[in-house]
């Protein structure tokens, strides 16, 4: 057992050109302990590629390195597990900055005001002061946004409307006014013909 030691510690120059061979590491390569006279005989790069061809010296796999555990505590913290106060480290802001949250409100918001406008259900005076409203923080997110443009829209329909029926409103009224107008100059155009025609000639 003592001579086996003693040779298998006097490898170092074969193990130095077996890992220079097979481009590894030293730590990755084996040496066949109950072939260690033959492979400390090889002492050329040509008689160790012999020994790795014969499989007296073999290259140890890649020592595996799971990520299975991290993968499953990847998926639990997706679904809410293990972020607690006990495993958070960094503040609030840090974990997740303000701006970073402001920017992508901003985004979407500015996103959904463009198409909008593109699809034509806002005008550029909608769009300008909605921007800059949406600039000013007054819409928390999309869905506050979207409500106030439909009721916007609908309360600019209604006074439309209530414009156009005080508008045909007026319109009725000035038409009466003037049928009134036209029956009184009737009125006195019949009075004065009547007059007339009842004054004696031979005064």
């Amino acid at each position: 057992r003592i001579q086996i030691l003693f040779e298998m510690s006097s490898l170092k120059l074969q193990k130095r050109l077996a890992a220079s061979v097979l481009k590894c590491g030293r730590k990755k390569v084996w040496l066949d302990p109950n072939e260690a006279s033959e492979i400390s005989n090889a002492n050329s790069r040509q008689n160790i590629k012999k020994l790795i061809k014969d499989g007296l010296i073999i290259k140890k796999p890649q020592t595996v390195h799971s990520r299975a555990r991290c993968r499953k505590n990847k998926e639990a913290k997706r679904a809410g597990r293990h972020t607690g106060t006990g495993k958070r480290k960094g503040t609030a802001n840090a974990r997740m900055p303000e701006k970073v949250i402001w920017m992508r409100r901003m985004r979407v918001l500015r996103r959904l005001l463009k198409k909008y406008r593109e699809d034509k259900k806002i005008d550029k005076h909608m769009y300008h002061a909605l921007y800059l409203q949406s600039k000013g923080n007054i819409f928390k997110n999309k869905r506050v946004l979207m409500e106030y443009i439909h009721k916007k829209k609908a309360e600019g329909l209604r006074l439309k409307a209530l414009q156009e029926q005080a508008e045909a409103r007026r319109s009725r009224t000035k038409a009466a006014h003037e049928r009134k107008l036209a029956r009184a100059a009737q009125k006195h155009a019949d009075m004065f013909a009547h007059i007339e025609n009842n004054t004696p000639e031979d005064e």
